[in-house]
């Protein structure tokens, strides 16, 4: 029972640097035990993974329902994880899902939103609601420094695809804080990593021997010591375990294995700032090496983790690829060509496997992730993973039907004790998408009575 403490808000702070910490003993304020504080303080987390182009079927879901499930071919990397899953059946996006739309871009943009978009081909998109992982952040993220972050692996790519006459900007975007506003993801690890942690302002500009090139965890060392000396050793072993996390990505973005050229994704302006900075582009990145995309996409994983580790924000999402992608697969055994020309395989017994394959991979990075926050504790013997809600899913079903029924959706981890984990619930035929997201918003305290075309909360899912 200490008589001091510091604000959760707490930072470290450095010239060009601004470093969030985890929760920490000290952090409880005096004279309350730690328990009966979390009780109450303890802050959820939702993290949103999407991939693209549907799933194998056949692959997907378990059998067995309810608790004594074996898991799945696709699911079977998360097998560690299975008594900290809900596996989710026969949910359906039923605004989007009608005779005469596109399977993907219909699909894609509004897998949040659950609402018919606006047909266009110009930059006047229009999803007609605000996204569930934005409806939480409008209510938490006041409460952290960023209201909400978003990830991805793709480029917004404009223009019109022709096939089905929508623009290409609706494949872009999962998160809308408005109808006709998509939340911009960052795809570049390197940029990901100093937005969370440096202060750096786009055209200032720097000294020869800026801030930007030396490490964020050396920039706030002096103010870590100084915190360090008033803490006690549990909270002093737990701030060197995540500057040590933070310094390890740091050395990942440094050793160029994971730096390859980001899709081409230094725009103009961006190589003009990096020019301003004394940054020598082929120092920044290898512009003629292969990208590297299971090594980047667990960079950014990495990253994505700290973000919630260190309370920076309590909402992220992360698309695997844009709608349409057709990413070389080609790098997995047994799999040659792009992911959405495997997905339309028109019922042949090899791209149907090569297809398998690629959802496994996916699942393989998502257990990945789900390993990484299970590492990270979260006050007194609570992990990172027991206080969030991680949701794994796609738009549409199988990507060679282009249906938004039945899909593929799990949650993942405790969320901070508001999840009934280890099963397999099989909903009536059809149930709206939108009762899960209701139900989710609810269970973190949203005040709301309706979602889309929510009709209730979904049972089986709450404790």
């Amino acid at each position: 029972m200490k008589s001091w403490h510091i604000n959760r808000r707490r930072v470290l702070r450095g010239i060009g640097a601004t470093v969030g910490l985890p929760f920490l003993q000290a952090m409880v304020p005096p004279g309350m035990k730690m328990e009966k504080y979390l009780e109450n303080n303890r802050p959820k987390r939702l993290a949103v993974f999407y991939f693209p182009n549907g799933t194998r079927q056949d692959y997907w879901s378990p059998e067995q329902a309810g608790r004594n499930f074996e898991m799945s071919p696709t699911l079977k990397p998360l097998e560690a994880y299975r008594k900290k899953l809900l596996i989710l059946n026969e949910l359906k996006n039923n605004l989007v899902d009608v005779s005469g739309t596109d399977g993907h871009y219909t699909k894609t943009a509004p897998f949040l939103t659950c609402q018919l978009i606006e047909k266009t081909t110009g930059a006047n998109i229009n999803v007609k609601g605000t996204s569930m992982d934005q409806v939480l952040a409008q209510h938490i993220g006041r409460k952290t420094r960023f209201s909400s972050l978003e990830y991805g692996m793709d480029p917004v790519r404009g223009g019109v695809d022709s096939n089905v006459g929508y623009t290409r900007l609706y494949g872009a975007a999962i998160s809308w804080e408005s109808p006709t506003r998509p939340k911009p993801k960052e795809i570049n690890p390197r940029f990901a990593f100093d937005r969370m942690f440096r202060n750096y302002i786009p055209g200032q500009v720097l000294k020869k021997e800026n801030p930007w090139k030396k490490s964020v965890v050396d920039l706030v060392l002096e103010d870590a010591s100084s915190l360090s000396r008033q803490l006690g050793a549990a909270d002093q072993n737990k701030m060197a375990e995540y500057l040590e996390s933070v310094r390890a990505v740091e050395r990942r973005l440094e050793a160029k294995e994971d730096l390859s050229n980001f899709e081409a994704n230094l725009t103009p302006d961006i190589r003009k700032e990096l020019i301003q900075m004394n940054v020598r582009l082929n120092d920044f990145v290898d512009l003629n090496s292969e990208v590297n995309i299971t090594g980047k996409i667990r960079l950014m994983m990495d990253i994505n983790a700290l973000a919630l580790w260190s309370d920076a924000t309590r909402v992220t999402t992360f698309m695997f690829g844009n709608s349409v992608s057709n990413r070389n697969f080609s790098f997995l055994d047994g799999v040659e060509g792009g992911h959405h020309s495997v997905s339309h395989h028109r019922g042949h017994p090899q791209r149907i496997e090569m297809y398998g394959k690629i959802n496994q991979w996916h699942s393989e990075q998502f257990a990945y992730f789900l390993d990484r926050i299970s590492s990270m504790k979260d006050g007194g013997d609570q992990s990172l993973f027991d206080n969030s809600t991680v949701l794994f899913g796609s738009s549409i079903r199988d990507g060679d039907k282009h249906r938004a029924s039945n899909l593929p959706i799990v949650l993942a981890g405790n969320g901070g004790g508001i999840l009934d984990t280890g099963q397999n619930l099989f909903y009536k035929k059809d149930t709206p998408l939108a009762n899960l997201y209701l139900t989710l918003l609810k269970a973190m305290e949203v005040p709301i009575d309706s979602f889309a075309d929510s009709t209730g909360e979904l049972p089986g899912i709450r404790v």
